[in-house]
């Protein structure tokens, strides 16, 4: 029996367990060729349609595989730098137009790369080497309002946003074309465990969910959450986050909410009914990661430690941006991310910190959260850090920068060359997860969510 069509959880993982061996992420053009190559070769299933372009001029495509009556939205790269999704499209589509049984009654709409132009700014590690430093050193995020996961219209209390990209409102028309009944948007994370978001409960989905996991000996990221609005359903699966918990959430903190960028996908979607999974998954995972026993430090302690910390090095960075602004493009992509994070990121420390004074006093932090909270800084100088530093370059490369960006941009090289030799000292401790096993969980989750959600329809 399909494993789409009421079929057991095992048959999905056996699916799941045979995606081959993977040694690199593809770039846009590389996921455009395969994709391209599978209509062709089955023309009178595969119906390949454009349905955007991107802002500076790529084409935006949908292959839709199998016919309904249910219909199943599938898309990668909302985050570009978040390239395992890439893959797990390329294999779901490759699947499904191999194996009759896995399309039954469904119709799968597949995107594989939604953000081409930013995806494009993150190519330079996709072959490797696979390490952290090289990694984030080749690391891009579009800003807040760019990036086509957040970037959904969006009105509450006094936020209101409407600034939606082409990239944006080409998943919006599909979305409300297809009125799908479930839609998996395609993330990763970096170092830690594997975690969830879903937009609704579905009985037994947890549980499945933590056995596809297993299956695959990775770690469920047991550690601090990255957004204290999300709401845990079980062990490292979350009630999708929302911008409208988001802001309530940062009002209750006497904090200005964050305005400048729109709703989800998924909040969008929710209009149709439409159930939302995201799987998010690492690239290198460390013993800390699902260790719940109890380090010898207060929460609230680590916490503020790591206000303090992230504090510092963004005012770092700051002072740097600020001096070097007048002398930058603004048609540049890394620009516009760095303009944007870094006023955004800035208020981060206050928050935590207030965080910090409303936790009790006794409560001890697990190992997982001393880990992943100290993380949170390494992370974030490291990722927007270099997004800073290749902005500065990046100038200086075009033959036309100030003079006064050389020393700037020599300083900001030094403060991250520091940032990396630290990050490099951990790597030691990292254990680097084969790609075929994160594209697995992920192809595993998402035909198990269909599964769920036709089960709980009876």
């Amino acid at each position: 029996m399909a494993a789409t069509n009421g079929g057991p959880l095992q048959d999905i993982l056996e699916r799941a367990h045979r995606v081959p061996g993977l040694d690199h992420f593809p770039g846009v053009d590389e996921i455009t060729e395969r994709l391209d190559e599978l209509a062709g070769r089955y023309p009178d299933l595969v119906t390949r349609r454009r349905i955007g372009t991107s802002r500076l001029g790529d084409p935006i495509t949908m292959y839709s595989i199998g016919t309904g009556p249910d219909e199943a939205l599938v898309y990668a790269g909302v985050h570009p730098n978040e390239p395992i999704g890439f893959w797990t499209a390329i294999r779901l589509a490759e699947d499904l137009c191999a194996d009759e049984d896995l399309r039954g009654g469904c119709r799968w709409n597949i995107i594989g790369c939604i953000d081409p132009d930013g995806t494009r700014l993150n190519e330079g590690w996709f072959d490797g080497p696979f390490n952290r430093v090289n990694c984030l050193e080749h690391f891009y995020r579009p800003a807040p309002a760019e990036q086509v996961e957040w970037s959904f219209p969006f009105q509450y209390k006094s936020a209101y946003f409407d600034q939606v990209m082409p990239e944006t409102f080409a998943l919006m028309r599909v979305i409300d074309e297809l009125k799908p009944v479930v839609a998996v948007s395609l993330h990763n994370t970096e170092v830690g465990g594997v975690y969830y978001y879903v937009s609704r409960e579905l009985g037994g989905f947890v549980d499945e969910l933590h056995a596809i996991t297993a299956s695959f000996g990775l770690p469920l990221d047991l550690g601090e959450p990255e957004s204290p609005v999300a709401r845990p359903l079980g062990p490292a699966v979350y009630e999708m986050i929302s911008a409208k918990a988001t802001y309530d959430y940062t009002e209750s903190l006497g904090l200005t909410p964050y305005s400048s960028s729109g709703g989800s996908s998924s909040e969008y979607a929710e209009r149709h009914g439409t159930v939302s999974l995201v799987a998010e998954l690492p690239y290198w995972t460390h013993p800390a990661n699902d260790d719940q026993t109890p380090s010898d430090v207060p929460y609230r302690d680590v916490l503020a430690r790591m206000a303090d910390a992230l504090g510092k090095d963004l005012d770092a960075m700051i002072e740097i941006f600020d001096a070097a602004r007048a002398y930058l493009s603004d048609d540049s992509q890394l620009v516009r991310a760095t303009d944007a994070f870094l006023p955004y990121l800035a208020k981060r420390p206050e928050r935590d910190r207030l965080r910090a004074e409303k936790e009790d006093p006794a409560r001890v932090a697990t190992v997982a959260e001393a880990f992943g909270l100290t993380d949170v800084h390494r992370s974030f100088r490291l990722r927007f850090g270099g997004m800073l530093l290749r902005s500065l370059e990046g100038e200086i490369a075009r033959g036309s920068a100030a003079a006064a960006l050389h020393p700037l941009s020599r300083r900001m090289r030094e403060l991250y060359s520091e940032w990396q030799e630290e990050a490099a000292a951990l790597d030691q401790e990292l254990r680097t997860v084969p790609i075929k096993d994160l594209v697995g969980v992920q192809y595993a989750a998402t035909l198990a969510l269909l599964n769920a959600v036709r089960r709980e329809a009876g």
